[in-house]
């Protein structure tokens, strides 16, 4: 099924995207920028954490204010036709109940979530209570979560297999788990979509050398480019997986730790 307003000539589906800003340019709003602009379309960046980084690791971060944000997102969503909605990182109590009623208040608008727990380089951005609020108030509302391995453990500890994780994760209400293998122990990278009525759908992909920035945020925000122009979910997951991937495989060095990607279109 395809929009209205991504059918009209000139017009770009519009995806609004609550990530933080990392000053490396290499994931958050940037990499959702960067995605979306190839992708074919228009990002509508709010952001929800002033990060300091490198390449490396996260030092520290510092949430927006919550009023800030909803002033932003209702000004936004008042305006322009809003197709889908990525969410990135929250690092605040606030600022997670705000987005959970954003997205209890737009059910008809699909939202993608990247659950970003923790930095490449091990700095952790949420504690247990934000753990606890962030499955009892975003993943209900949620049409596919994207984590990867040990975010999937974290967010859904005890079960023996990724798969009865993944089914808990649905029970809570989120429709669709795209979990990525990417910190798997394996040769390639095998990621899974798991549905609630359809069977898992798996796809596998060359491990690259190295460790890479944004990667995730990359593969959450080509998703969403995706449902945004009416593609099908496993249409908008192998579309977001190919696009992610090039753009790995294209990754450069900007500073001295990780690669960053490369997300140029075609």
């Amino acid at each position: 099924m395809s929009h209205p307003q991504s059918d009209a000539v000139g017009i770009k589906p519009a995806v609004l995207c609550l990530s933080g800003l990392d000053p490396t340019g290499g994931a958050g709003i940037q990499a959702d920028i960067e995605t979306l602009f190839a992708n074919g379309c228009h990002c509508l960046p709010v952001v929800t954490s002033l990060t300091v980084q490198d390449t490396r690791n996260v030092i520290r971060t510092q949430a927006v204010s919550a009023d800030t944000l909803r002033r932003q997102i209702d000004a936004i969503l008042a305006d322009i036709p809003v197709l889908a909605i990525k969410i990135g990182l929250i690092d605040s109590l606030e600022v997670l109940a705000l987005i959970a009623e954003v997205i209890t208040d737009q059910p008809s608008i699909p939202v993608v979530a990247d659950p970003v727990l923790k930095a490449g380089g091990g700095f952790s951005f949420s504690g247990e209570a934000l753990v606890e609020a962030y499955r009892r108030l975003i993943i209900p509302g949620v049409t596919v979560l994207t984590p990867n391995t040990d975010e999937l453990k974290t967010l859904s500890p005890g079960f023996a297999s990724p798969e009865l994780a993944a089914a808990a994760l649905m029970d809570s209400g989120c429709q669709h788990v795209l979990l990525t293998g990417t910190h798997a122990d394996t040769r390639d990278v095998t990621n899974t979509l798991f549905g609630r009525s359809t069977p898992p759908e798996s796809w596998s992909w060359p491990r690259l050398p190295g460790s890479y920035h944004g990667s995730g945020c990359t593969l959450a925000a080509a998703l969403a480019a995706g449902l945004a122009k009416g593609y099908p979910m496993p249409k908008a997951a192998a579309s977001a997986q190919t696009f992610t991937w090039q753009a790995l495989q294209r990754g450069w060095s900007a500073g001295q730790g990780q690669i960053l990607p490369d997300r140029r279109s075609g």
